[in-house]
């Protein structure tokens, strides 16, 4: 009788185990918080970082259960965001300023900066007619409608004193900017810096040696320009995941800068038929042209200066003819930063 009862026991507690660890699963995996992060365009090198995070379990340490998804345009990112589709999102601050000026109730806010200067371009031919941004007068340029470089051209000229009507501007697919100017249908083509210099490289150019790159950043633009922003939503409702969103990402964008190569392959088991070469060289043209302002080796990667960004605001409102202008702590919101000690791994500035 002992013996049956102590077997029965044994079942019994063995059985209340089992339930136990089946009832526990579950609510280590709800503990979870769900994030929709959409990126700004589709994968490229620069996105490795999210990737990382998510394969090292950086994501899942913070408590969070990202779904990472591609991008139509860094523009594209605010609406996701502002529209509920996305919690999260890699965009650009300068269409936050503009949705904070008309709709500040819906725009997303940026919490840790990653690009400090503007990827607004003008390319040219070194061969061609314009040698100094003075010569666009009385040139055909190119770009797609809309886009954040053609629309800053105005800003651009009255910066360096030229009359934006001696510029004969025509209207492109952002797929064949590189080509026609190749084929000198325009002297000049409006672009992204980071995505446009691979595009030659990729058509057996040389950016360096046969064109040149006129930034706006270097003309009188000084703007901020891509990071991580969170909807108004998240960051009210659940700010503990926003600050575990940023941890995570920062952690590793560290890992990726100290190795590029670690970070290419972990984008290409996402995406096999990138060309990791390529990629490899996108990081480190990021990282040289867009990711090394002076205020990242002073305040630590993923801050800004509100001086410089209140200056941005202004001349985005200006360039798009805003009634109104946002606050700078409308738009930024640094108190989801880690510490400094945590941030200061930026690329040197040129």
């Amino acid at each position: 009788m002992i013996t049956h009862r102590i077997a029965r026991r044994t079942v019994l507690a063995g059985a209340f185990a089992v339930m136990t660890a089946m009832t526990t699963m579950p609510a280590v995996a709800q503990s979870l918080t769900p994030i929709r992060f959409t990126l700004d365009f589709k994968h490229q090198g620069i996105h490795a970082w999210y990737y990382v995070a998510q394969e090292k379990g950086y994501f899942k340490a913070e408590g969070l259960d990202v779904k990472i998804d591609q991008g139509e345009g860094s523009a594209a990112t605010i609406t996701r965001i502002a529209s509920g589709a996305y919690d999260a999102g890699f965009g650009d601050m300068n269409a936050i300023i503009q949705m904070a000026a008309t709709k500040p109730g819906e725009a997303p806010v940026m919490v840790y900066q990653i690009y400090n200067r503007p990827p607004f371009v003008l390319v040219t031919k070194a061969s061609g007619p314009i040698k100094t941004i003075k010569d666009i007068e009385g040139k055909k340029l190119g770009g797609p409608a809309g886009s954040a470089t053609l629309r800053l051209l105005p800003s651009l000229a009255k910066a360096n004193n030229l009359d934006i009507s001696k510029i004969d501007i025509l209207n492109m697919a952002p797929n064949l900017q590189e080509q026609m100017l190749i084929q000198d249908q325009v002297q000049g083509s409006l672009v992204f810096n980071v995505t446009s210099y691979m595009n030659l490289i990729q058509q057996k150019q040389d950016p360096d040696k046969d064109y040149r790159w006129f930034n706006y950043g270097d003309l009188g633009l000084d703007l901020y320009s891509n990071g991580i922003m969170v909807s108004q939503k998240l960051l009210k409702e659940n700010p503990k995941a926003v600050a575990g969103l940023v941890r995570a990402i920062n952690m590793a964008i560290k890992d990726v800068i100290a190795d590029p190569e670690m970070g290419v392959k972990t984008l290409a088991k996402i995406e096999p038929l990138i060309n990791s070469d390529v990629e490899k060289r996108r990081i480190a043209y990021a990282l040289g042209n867009l990711m090394n302002g002076a205020e990242f080796t002073e305040l630590g990667f993923g801050d800004l200066t509100d001086d410089k960004l209140t200056r941005s605001i202004n001349l985005i409102a200006e360039a798009y003819d805003l009634k109104a202008k946002p606050k700078a702590s409308e738009v930024f919101n640094r108190s989801f930063l880690p510490a400094k000690s945590d941030r200061m791994f930026a690329p040197k500035p040129n």
